[in-house]
């Protein structure tokens, strides 16, 4: 029974995302569902599109290990990077009428810069939608019993996605999303409130979460490696996530600019507030099947919250919560499959190939999601083992270290130069890299932090130094603050 109703309810959302598809006639359309998305729905993309498998499995996994220290990184910066791109970037970005984030980068900084940040915000999808994918997998697996291999779960939930993303593009993304955040919200308050009696009320889950020490946020020590890395895990996504082309089309997507403004700002909001369920749910589980839990805490945490509903709920929120897990899991992921493959078809095959009519690059974008879809998937299934929250929280720190600060200073830093953002993406990748590959400089000082003020200097140095290297005008002078566009800020 609980099978049929979760395969009515992947029919219905394949049906929703086809019949948005009926609206996409070019481009546009496709990418950012043509610049006309009311507020609400935008707010529903943005909270749906970060509300994915790691926030359900990963999150709450992560809490009762670590407490809420250890979930800085999510949900406290991620939904904090969705209220700073509402307040510092939605704006500007959405006045210049753009399809995608590299279109930024090529008009402030030229071609060379438009290429190497959208290759750098392409590759930092392939952990992200695998981390979704993989979630896909296990939650089929669960649902039949071990029937369905984790394997082949992911098999299938990659196709589902795929149906309605590779026909509908953004209109798809957009509608789907805005009626399985209804689903994400209803289904998991009802399991809390479920879970909360199990336990004996919410007070005692609350109590026995603050015996625990779970609730402290900061650093035990305080001291300067343990403020480092902590730091270093609240900017990876608030500041990483930034330059994205998924955050991006959101605002792009919005029928005018204060609906590209707010929407994102109320999405963040809503999105850390619902976080907190989870992790809530989780919590109860641990005192209501004591040692169920202990066994799978040292086995596969995620597996948890899950267990919980299949064990002691009803069927009717057994629905409901994987109702809410696979809308979580399949609207993160049908946004992050149309967003790498929307900036590839943009910024890097129109440089290849100029002069692609409107018809040509709507067909080479569907090629893409279908080529990108094909390689998360391979990629997911060789990463089997690796953690749902840590595939995400590494997807970021390369947009982090590489796309954001030529993207803050452009907008914000007359004097900002080609030179300048050129030195910020070679540096910035090349000492995150070095810290990668040396196991004591990464355990000593956070390698994305690293990274960042790496590029941070290099924007600096490049930008004030003589120029050697032209602008996208091809010109050499000292400062930008001439240049097309370089006034935006």
């Amino acid at each position: 029974m609980l099978v049929t109703f979760i395969v009515l309810y992947l029919l219905a959302s394949i049906a929703i995302g086809l019949y948005a598809a009926t609206r996409v006639h070019n481009t546009a359309d496709y990418a950012v569902a043509g610049r006309s998305l009311p507020l609400a729905v935008v707010i529903a993309t943005t909270f749906a599109t970060w509300f994915g498998s790691e926030t359900v499995l990963g999150v709450s996994a992560r809490f009762i290990d670590s407490g809420l220290g250890g979930v800085v990184e999510d949900p406290f910066g991620a939904s904090m990077c969705l209220v700073l791109v509402g307040l510092f970037f939605a704006y500007r970005l959405y006045q210049k009428n753009l399809i995608t984030l590299g279109d930024y980068y090529r008009l402030r900084f030229g071609r060379t810069i438009e290429v190497l940040c959208s290759i750098i915000i392409m590759f930092s999808y392939l952990g992200w939608v695998a981390a979704q994918v993989t979630a896909l997998g296990l939650v089929f697996n669960m649902l039949t019993q071990g029937a369905v291999s984790v394997t082949l779960g992911m098999v299938i939930g990659t196709v589902i996605v795929l149906v309605y993303t590779l026909y509908g593009g953004m209109w798809s993304v957009a509608l789907t999303d805005f009626v399985q955040m209804i689903v994400i919200a209803l289904g998991l308050l009802a399991i809390a409130w479920f879970a909360a009696d199990l336990a004996g009320g919410a007070g005692k889950v609350i109590d026995h979460v603050a015996s625990e020490g779970k609730f402290r946020f900061f650093p035990k020590d305080g001291g300067f490696k343990e403020w480092s890395f902590f730091v270093a895990a609240a900017i990876t996504m608030m500041l990483g996530s930034i330059p994205q082309q998924d955050v991006f089309q959101r605002v792009m997507s919005s029928k005018n600019a204060a609906t590209a403004r707010t929407g994102p700002v109320i999405g963040g909001l809503l999105y850390l507030l619902f976080a907190f369920i989870p992790m809530f749910i989780v919590a109860s589980a641990v005192l209501v099947m004591p040692d169920t839990a202990q066994a799978l805490l040292q086995d596969d945490p995620q597996k948890l919250l899950p267990t919980l509903v299949m064990e002691r709920m009803p069927l009717a929120l057994q629905i409901a919560f994987f109702g809410a897990l696979l809308s979580a899991i399949m609207s993160t992921a049908s946004a992050t499959l149309l967003a790498p493959s929307t900036t590839f078809v943009e910024n890097i095959l129109r440089n290849l190939r100029p002069g692609m009519s409107d018809a040509m690059t709507l067909k080479a974008m569907r090629i893409s999601v279908l080529v990108f879809t094909g390689c998360v998937l391979a990629y997911a299934i060789t990463m089997q083992g690796t953690s749902i929250y840590d595939m995400v929280s590494g997807a970021y720190q390369v947009p982090l270290v590489g796309a954001f600060i030529p993207l803050v200073f452009g907008l914000y830093w007359k004097r900002a130069t080609t030179q300048g953002a050129l030195l910020a993406v070679a540096m910035g990748l090349g000492v995150w890299l070095w810290f990668v590959a040396s196991p004591v400089l990464s355990e000593a000082f956070p390698q994305q932090l690293a990274g960042l003020l790496a590029a941070l200097v290099g924007m600096l140095a490049g930008s004030l130094l003589p120029q050697f290297i032209p602008d996208h005008k091809g010109q050499v002078h000292h400062y930008a603050g001439s240049q097309e566009g370089a006034g935006a800020g």
